[in-house]
């Protein structure tokens, strides 16, 4: 992956994140100083816990003043413009943007995993800790049961970018982006079409 395609990938994810962060806060009715705080922490969470899992110094994430920024702006124009951001369908803001950012970072972590030369098995799982680490966060930091673990294949999507490119299935930036429409696409007609996994094997019990 190219550096303008890396650089892209973080914007965009970044960006989305953030945006789906500053919404949700707002759902739960957190003040301005949680907004914020939510957004940020849903744009950067995932590169933290990637970070710490792979053994990345954990610093680096504080060393993206340009991200800061683009993740900020993002926050205050939801926070002054909430009404405009509706998607008119189905598939509601928070999901669309939360699907963007899930398939620009479940990419950008899978190839940073490639990067350090690790099996596959790691790239699938930095994809998914890249891709939905801060939903994670978002949605514990929320009060919301996380939607890494019930909702509609979620993770899934950002599981196989990973495994699509640990298997050296991409190559080149025109791939690249080809990868990050199929998972957004795919992440939203989960959504619309209530896809899901099978929550167990054995069914429950009346007492539950």
């Amino acid at each position: 992956m190219t550096g303008m395609t890396w650089e892209i990938l973080n914007i965009i994810g970044t960006i989305a994140f953030a945006i789906s962060g500053a919404f949700i806060a707002i759902k739960v009715d957190y003040d301005i100083l949680g907004v914020y705080i939510l957004g940020f922490t849903t744009a950067f969470g995932g590169g933290l816990i990637r970070n710490l899992v792979i053994g990345i110094p954990v610093q680096n994430i504080w060393m993206q003043s340009t991200l800061f920024k683009f993740a900020f702006l993002a926050i205050t124009l939801v926070l002054l413009f909430p009404n405009i951001w509706n998607i008119l369908w189905k598939v509601n803001s928070i999901e669309f943007f939360d699907a963007i950012g899930l398939a620009a970072f479940a990419i950008q972590g899978a190839n940073y995993a490639v990067s350090t030369e690790v099996p596959a098995v790691a790239v699938v799982l930095a994809a998914v800790i890249t891709g939905a680490g801060g939903g994670l966060l978002r949605d514990v930091f929320a009060g919301r049961k996380p939607m890494i673990f019930h909702s509609d294949v979620y993770a899934l999507w950002a599981a196989l970018a990973g495994l699509i490119i640990g298997l050296n299935w991409v190559s080149g930036p025109y791939v690249t982006i080809m990868l990050f429409i199929s998972i957004v696409v795919l992440r939203v007609m989960s959504l619309y079409f209530n896809w899901s996994l099978p929550h167990s094997f054995y069914p429950k019990s009346k007492k539950d």
